[in-house]
């Protein structure tokens, strides 16, 4: 009886129609990551329009200094009626306040970490379920790239996003005085929920078996 020949080492496995058919439906994703892409872009715009705004908001431009506080939620001292029991309305802010530069730069450094954060999704869930990058040997290749599946992918985001929370609750602590009280405990819960979420997944990752490769 005749053998079936060996296929070369290296060499591409044959599939079937049906199986080549499916495995080929992970193209479909290609417009989602170009899609995340552009996401990143609005981003980056969106960064440097508040960075502008913070440079001359410090040179005394108060259009720049109004467009920073509407954005984030600041109010100035509150004016009370006469009876000292109801809240009339809040000062004009003239000047850009230690308080309000934190809060712009808390929020620039929120934009980075969400685009890490799409960086580490676009880049890994492009490598993992797409195609490979070939990046092997490249300069600059990420160093986490190298041992990347979609067990590791899945901690790691789950960490970056208890990092984005992190930001925004200590924006909501700082600017604590113009949120309410269950604001203030719904985000801290929320925020203790994702830290949860992140052991929790870390911990059945942990249980559950790997092969060599991901050691």
């Amino acid at each position: 009886m005749a053998q079936t020949p060996q296929r070369a080492a290296g060499a591409a496995p044959r599939l079937s129609t049906l199986a080549s058919l499916i495995f080929a439906s992970r193209w479909l994703q290609l417009p989602l990551y170009l899609g995340l892409i552009l996401a990143q872009a609005v981003y980056v715009y969106h960064f440097w329009v508040e960075l502008v705004h913070l440079i001359e908001a410090a040179f005394g431009n108060q259009g720049a200094l109004a467009s920073l506080v509407n954005s984030l939620g600041y109010k100035g001292a509150p004016i009370m009626s006469p009876d000292g029991k109801t809240v009339m309305g809040y000062e004009p802010i003239k000047n850009l306040s230690e308080t309000i530069i934190m809060l712009v730069v808390l929020g620039l450094i929120d934009v980075v970490m969400i685009s890490n954060l799409l960086i580490m999704v676009i880049v890994g869930g492009y490598e993992t379920f797409v195609s490979r990058l070939g990046l092997e040997g490249h300069p600059d290749q990420p160093e986490w790239l190298s041992h990347v599946n979609a067990s590791v992918l899945k901690v790691k985001l789950a960490t970056a996003i208890i990092g984005i929370s992190s930001i925004h609750l200590l924006k909501t602590f700082i600017n604590a005085a113009n949120y309410e009280e269950k604001v203030l405990i719904w985000q801290t819960l929320i925020h203790i929920a994702f830290l949860f979420s992140a052991l929790a997944i870390a911990a059945a990752d942990r249980l559950m078996p790997h092969g060599k490769e991901d050691h």
